[in-house]
């Protein structure tokens, strides 16, 4: 765990600067969650931070949110702390322009629909670390935990989190030999094999459970497993990416056993869920 919490922490004090830091952003209110205490922004570059995505931002008060609308425009400040962020000081300033994540009638198709408890994802194609092409179906046979992550994003309680979770999980079932913890990067322009390789390989070295694919040239396969496992994802090829989180178990037969949305499950619990799914 020593080694995953180092390069998570590294990574975001490459990316972040010094605990604490503000950034001012602009951006349209695309979803205001009161219940999460959280606000999705589609935001535009957030200079020496990130790319324009559409992404869930904390508060620490509903007030901050009071009143706001979708489609609003407003100028915020970001703080980013070692291990947690959240938004503030909202000002609205007009009326924004949100993303189209309308997808086109292609990926409408019944495959690319989230699958429920009991149904069975396809089989999909995609790349490991040296390139070699690998089938979901190869591993037919054992059980297997995916999620979802893409190397550009730079929030510490998002896809580097579910990078320490699964390292949790990959230790934790080290001696079953019949389930293996796979990430999938959605993003098909950007993380080649050997950008995963860079970036994670060190994370997963010593753990025979655990492997992270890529998904360049395979739009199609990584878009209906986003899809089957419920998450979603969109603005890849336009440099302003918007995704929703998921990850999920499916069984020797890749049968859907299990279902996590979001970012937020707890690692303890699902290692509980996966232990007793895996006795059934």
């Amino acid at each position: 765990m020593k080694k995953i919490a180092i390069v998570i922490l590294s990574f975001i004090a490459f990316n972040c600067g010094s605990p604490g830091e503000v950034f001012p952003v602009k951006g349209t209110v695309h979803r205001v969650l009161p219940d999460s205490m959280e606000i999705t922004i589609a935001h535009d570059t957030i200079q020496n931070l990130m790319m324009p995505m559409v992404m869930p931002f904390k508060v620490q008060d509903l007030k901050q949110v009071d009143g706001l609308s979708i489609g609003d425009s407003v100028h915020f400040e970001f703080v980013l702390w070692d291990t947690f962020a959240f938004a503030r000081n909202f000002k609205v300033v007009g009326k924004g322009k949100l993303p189209d994540v309308q997808e086109d009638d292609f990926f409408e198709k019944e495959e690319y629909s989230s699958r429920e408890i009991g149904e069975i994802l396809d089989d999909v194609s995609l790349l490991t670390f040296d390139s070699t092409d690998v089938r979901l179906s190869e591993s037919d046979g054992k059980y297997r935990f995916i999620s979802f992550i893409f190397t550009r994003c730079p929030m510490p309680n998002m896809c580097p989190a579910v990078v320490i979770k699964n390292n949790y999980l990959a230790e934790s079932f080290s001696d079953h030999e019949n389930i293996d913890f796979i990430m999938v990067s959605f993003d098909y322009i950007y993380d080649t094999p050997s950008v995963l390789k860079e970036f994670y390989g060190s994370t997963i070295l010593g753990h025979n459970n655990w492997q992270v694919w890529s998904s360049i040239g395979r739009i199609d396969d990584v878009y209906r497993l986003v899809r089957q496992s419920g998450g979603d994802f969109w603005g890849i090829e336009e440099g302003s990416i918007g995704h929703t989180l998921s990850s999920v178990l499916i069984g020797p037969d890749r049968v859907v056993l299990g279902l996590w949305q979001g970012d937020k499950w707890q690692s303890g619990q699902v290692k509980k869920a996966i232990d007793l799914l895996m006795e059934k």
